[in-house]
């Protein structure tokens, strides 16, 4: 199959038609959980009447139920509106370079099962997605009745997505994923879904939106520090993608004129000084010049340095290990510096696999952006680690086919 054998459009989807204003409705509770009638007609601003009408209509059709509320005022118990849990199944796939984790999810979101396994994308898309096909119709066939209700999948990819038409756009890490028909091939297998593709960053943010950190913060940015760098970017309570889908690509602000080349083919790149790739050859570089005794002992054990390496040796205070460290940070600072006096966001979350080598990179980054940021935006700025971990992307991944399955009202 070559890559331009299937158009791909923002209309290209099987989803279930909803009015306007019921669409409305369902984004809401999407948003912020489980309201009240009352609550609706106050956040969308329509008549109590109105609202009544909207509510018994999503009834009818098995998408929303009543459940009692929690609160009592004394008189006839008020009723609260929640997602009917079997209204619908999807799959939430977070792709990762060397990992992809895929989990089948029902309507409300609940994650009924979930399955890990290394991957690897430079292996090409069509062994890839045939695999990510395998593990979801294993999902399935264990959970009986999610295949009838199957209705979207959401994917996250390590590369710029072209986000209206569902496609990777020179993905620097994935060879031969160039404009590949991602949809269509799931599409193959799962004819009556709707297939959204998006870059994992952007995914890993929508998680935290939903579930993490995020949940209620309107100006936010999610910093995934792994392999590469990259930043999900939220404004106003919704993802912000950019006019082209490449919003957040911050891995390619330059951090050092005289910095080396970039896999991209600029100089100096953040990503080519400051990511997991980067800390890793620095740390046999200090290994092999004697300058890291303890990054030297894991060398010579064999090892395949990484910045966890990197994290333990600071942890067990090398001291050239403790400033490659440093070094990372005040550069990822610096740049998250530039980031917060433009945005002015009220959060900065920091994830990725570099975010598990402690503290001392937390603490770096924190100063990096106050010493060179505004004192007006970061007034209320917090800077901390993404408490979802590696739950963010699958989580996002859920959440993205979740809020598609009415994709023609969006």
């Amino acid at each position: 199959m070559n890559a331009h054998s299937h158009p791909q459009t923002a209309l290209h989807h099987h989803s279930l038609a909803l009015p306007r204003q019921q669409y409305r409705v369902v984004r809401l509770m999407r948003a912020l959980g489980v309201l009240s009638r009352g609550e609706l007609a106050q956040q969308l601003g329509y008549s109590r009447a109105t609202v009544t009408g909207l509510v018994k209509d999503l009834l009818d059709r098995g998408i929303i139920h009543e459940v009692p509320s929690d609160h009592s005022t004394g008189g006839r118990r008020a009723k609260n509106l929640v997602f009917k849990a079997d209204f619908a199944s999807v799959l939430g796939v977070d792709m990762g370079a060397t990992s992809v984790d895929i989990a089948l999810a029902n309507f409300r979101g609940d994650i009924l099962l979930r399955h890990q396994e290394p991957i690897d994308v430079r292996d090409g898309p069509e062994p890839v997605l045939d695999r990510v096909v395998e593990i979801a119709q294993d999902l399935i066939r264990r959970a009986p009745g999610t295949g009838e209700t199957l209705r979207s999948v959401g994917i996250g990819v390590p590369g710029p997505v072209d986000f209206l038409n569902g496609v990777l756009n020179v993905p620097p890490i994935m060879p031969g994923w160039e404009r590949y028909p991602i949809r269509h091939k799931i599409q193959e297998t799962f004819p009556h879904t709707t297939v959204v593709v998006d870059n994992d960053v952007n995914i890993m943010a929508l998680g935290e939106l939903r579930a993490g950190a995020g949940k209620g913060v309107d100006n936010f940015i999610f910093v995934k520090v792994g392999t590469g760098i990259g930043a999900g970017i939220v404004v106003g309570g919704e993802i912000y993608r950019g006019s082209t889908g490449s919003a957040g690509d911050i891995g390619h602000i330059q951090a050092d004129r005289n910095g080396p080349v970039c896999h991209c083919g600029n100089i100096g790149c953040v990503e080519a000084m400051a990511s997991g790739s980067a800390l890793a050859r620095q740390a046999v570089e200090a290994a092999q010049s004697g300058r890291s005794p303890i990054l030297a002992q894991y060398l010579a054990a064999g090892a395949q340095l990484t910045a966890e390496h990197v994290g333990a040796a600071a942890s067990a205070g090398d001291k050239a290990a403790m400033e490659l460290i440093k070094t990372s940070g005040t550069l990822i600072g610096g740049v998250l510096a530039g980031v917060v006096n433009f945005f002015n966001p009220s959060l900065i979350l920091i994830g990725g696999g570099v975010a598990n080598i402690g503290t001392q990179f937390l603490a770096t980054i924190r100063r990096g952006v106050l010493s060179r940021s505004l004192p007006l935006s970061t007034q209320h700025l917090r800077i901390d680690y993404s408490p979802m971990s590696e739950d963010a992307g699958v989580t996002g991944a859920v959440a993205l086919a979740l809020e598609h399955i009415f994709v023609g009202n969006l």
